[in-house]
Order: structure tokens, then C-alpha cells, then sequence
């Protein structure tokens, strides 16, 4: 692709969004009852392509379950306030009813109480007592510390999210996580980001991680691109990570790093432009915020909102619009593309004719 440039001696790349690229139609369509929206990471098999985000407005251990229940994969914030609290309920009904220009301050108070570890215990305990695919966040600080006790109490698939994670990072005051040795030590699938790039993406890939997380500050719970100026347009790094996972798979000899887009979807369209991008799967917030289950009571805010020195991310209103299942799977009587996410996925899908996500990442792309 060629470089545009800005002014002298500094040239930048075209990057698109997903409001700047459509889906071409095929010369085949295919009946929606044969399509599969089913996908695969190490040994877990998931009928819905939907993960959901690691934030205390979105996924509670109920959602979790309620998620895993309709075919997708609810991760949980192992250092929110459901492991800060023995019932955080109390909480998050204050952060709802707290006015707009008093919600940093409130949400930082409310995160006060330090991570409890028997509670990341107890937490990982439920969800794997439920019977469903166990999967819990770290940051990338605090992934040393706490994962061994998520592990032993059951954890499934790890998820390392911060706003940027990369496989090198250069620290002169601490010692920092080498990804590459962590993940190897490990026997549970890994998943990391974010990255946008396709370089970063390729290097996640070589620190041995089952799965790449795709986005930086590319929603509304995250402000990094308006606070540091740091963003890639979503359909881009997507695309460029999609690159990575194929270079990647010959270099390896076969090993195939899953893509999971992250941010900057709110309806059914994105979602199916981000699989048609190359993503594997979308890690959502937003929209599932806006479901009668979420624990943010009509609020959504991510985990740079209470950052101690330089938040970023806005707490956002989402009145509810249905219920988690309306919202993912319909049926539904809104005509908007925010509810029945996976019908729109299927619905794309079946319109260009095909059958599997694998196959529809393939599918033509034009830009407005």
C-alpha cells in the first residue's frame, strides 16, 4: 500500500474503518439454516463468533454463564469488582445513579479495595461450577501475581488485555512479563492484546499466545486515541492482524493464532465486516451493555475510566434495548442492527453465499 504524505519527510498509510468498506455480494446465496457461525480455540468449541469484554459494566459471573448458555464466550475482569467485593451488587447500583461530571471520581472509589486473591479463587470456582468455558482477564502488571491461583481454581483460557500489549516491553524500574516464557510455561490457552498492527500481531503470535486481541480505543468506553492519539481504523488492523496470522502460519509450520476483533462494533454489520476483515471471532462491549443483564444498570465504562493518573474512557449511557438473548440471537422487533447480532452475521453470510467464517473471510470488499 502506499504511503501518503503528510508533509515533507513524513508519509502515513490509508486506513479504513469499518463505515468506510461494504460487503460484495456473490454470485451465490445460501439458506441461513446452512450457515455456521460455530468456531474453535485449542479445545473449546463456541457456536456463536461473540466474546464478551472483560469490564465490570458488561460481564458479571451471570452474564458469563447466560453467555456461555446462548453459544458464546463471557470473560470475566479478574481484577474488577467482582474480585474486590463479596457481592458487588451495592456498588454498581451508586456508579449508575452517580451524575456524569462526578462519575471518574466515583468510579475511582469504587475500585479502591485492592484485588482480593481468595475472591479470584472463589470467582473462577462459580463459573467452572456452572459448567461453562471458564476465561478470566489480567493486565498485563498483575498476570504474574494472580494467575496461578485463577488456574488452579479452574480457569479455562487466560486473557491478557491491556490498551497496548506488546511481546517487548522495556521497563528501567521493573521487571517486565516476558510473554514469550510466561505463555510457554503454561498449559492454558492464551489470549493477548490489544495490538493493531501487523507487526505487533506477528509478534504476539511467536510468544506461543492461542489467540491475538485486535483494537486500541477503537469504542466508546475507551478514549486513548482522543487522550494519547494512539488508534489504527479498525477494518485495517484487522486486516493487517489477518496478515500476520498467514505469514505466521507458514512460518510455523502449520500453527494457526486466532483473531479476535476488539472494539468499535455496534451492530451486526460490523461484526460481519470485522469476520470479513479476517477476525476469527469480536470480543463486545458496547452492545452487550445495552442488554437488561448487564450488571452496569444502563452505564458501560471500560478500565481506563478510574485510571489513577490519566483516565481514559468515557462512562457512556446504554439504556437497555432487550435481553441478552434478544440482543444476540433475536428475535427481535428493532430494525437498527443492535439487537439479533448473530442473525445479522448469518444473514451476511448466507446473502453472499457462504457457509463457514473461515470461508466468509474471503468474501470481497469494496471501499466507500
Amino acid at each position: 500500500m502506499t504511503d501518503l504524505e503528510i508533509g515533507i519527510g513524513k508519509t502515513g498509510r490509508r486506513a479504513y474503518a469499518f463505515d468506510d468498506v461494504s460487503i460484495v455480494p456473490s454470485r451465490r446465496t445460501r439458506d441461513r439454516a446452512d450457515v455456521s457461525l460455530a468456531w474453535e480455540m485449542d479445545a473449546y468449541r463456541f457456536d456463536l463468533p461473540i466474546v464478551s469484554a472483560p469490564v465490570d459494566s458488561v460481564t458479571s459471573p451471570a452474564v458469563a454463564t447466560e453467555l456461555a448458555a446462548l453459544g458464546g464466550l463471557g470473560v470475566l475482569n479478574l481484577e474488577g469488582l467482582w474480585t474486590r467485593y463479596e457481592d458487588p451488587a451495592a456498588i454498581l447500583e451508586q456508579l449508575a445513579e452517580v451524575p456524569p461530571d462526578a462519575a471518574v471520581s466515583a468510579l475511582r472509589k469504587a475500585y479502591e479495595p485492592p484485588v482480593n486473591e481468595e475472591l479470584v479463587a472463589q470467582r473462577v470456582a462459580e463459573l467452572k461450577a456452572a459448567g461453562i468455558v471458564t476465561a478470566g482477564a489480567l493486565t498485563p502488571s498483575r498476570t504474574v501475581e494472580l494467575h496461578k491461583i485463577a488456574i488452579d481454581a479452574g480457569l479455562d483460557l487466560l486473557v491478557i488485555q491491556g490498551s497496548v500489549v506488546s511481546a517487548e516491553h522495556v521497563s528501567s524500574t521493573q521487571e517486565p512479563l516476558n510473554l514469550k516464557t510466561f505463555i510457554a510455561g503454561l498449559d492454558t490457552p492464551v489470549i493477548v492484546g490489544g495490538c493493531a498492527n501487523y507487526t505487533t500481531a506477528l509478534h504476539l503470535m511467536r510468544t506461543g499466545a492461542a489467540g491475538v486481541l485486535v483494537g486500541i480505543g477503537a469504542s466508546r468506553s475507551r478514549t486513548s486515541e482522543g487522550v494519547l492519539g494512539l488508534g489504527v481504523p479498525m477494518a485495517t488492523a484487522i486486516a493487517d492482524a489477518a496478515g500476520a496470522r498467514r505469514d505466521y502460519l507458514d512460518e510455523s509450520g502449520g500453527r494457526y493464532v486466532h483473531v479476535i476483533a476488539d472494539g468499535g462494533m455496534r451492530t451486526g454489520a460490523d461484526i460481519a465486516k470485522a469476520v470479513a476483515c479476517g477476525a476469527d471471532a469480536v470480543m463486545l462491549g458496547l452492545p452487550l451493555a445495552h442488554s437488561d443483564s448487564a450488571p452496569g444498570h444502563g452505564w458501560h465504562w471500560g478500565s481506563g475510566s478510574y485510571h489513577r493518573e490519566l483516565p481514559r474512557g468515557a462512562r457512556s449511557e446504554t439504556p437497555p434495548i432487550g435481553s441478552l438473548e434478544e440482543v444476540l440471537v433475536g428475535p427481535t422487533a428493532r430494525d437498527g442492527g443492535t439487537t439479533n447480532l448473530a442473525g445479522g452475521l448469518r444473514t451476511a453470510m448466507a446473502l453472499t453465499g457462504y457457509s463457514s467464517l473461515k470461508e466468509f473471510q474471503k468474501v470481497e470488499l469494496a471501499v466507500r
